[in-house]
């Protein structure tokens, strides 16, 4: 049983040392970057048509954008 009791006090202590470094920036930290294709952005769009999220006047602006910008 001297593992478990180990495992029982180590396991506390490496949780406060991760929550430490991470607060003083020392924890990794990673950026998600979503890329969405024009297509999937039009498709995207016509669901909150659809939806009734957006109007058919910024539906039509933001295609617009969409496909001049892409």
């Amino acid at each position: 049983m001297p593992r478990l009791s180990l495992l029982v006090i180590t396991a506390p202590v490496a949780l406060a040392l991760s929550l430490s470094l991470t607060a003083c920036g020392g924890g990794s930290s990673t950026t998600a970057i979503e890329t969405q294709t024009t297509g999937q952005q039009l498709i995207d769009l016509k669901a909150a048509l659809d939806a009734g999220v957006i109007t058919q006047r910024e539906y039509d602006a933001k295609r617009r954008d969409i496909l001049r910008n892409n």
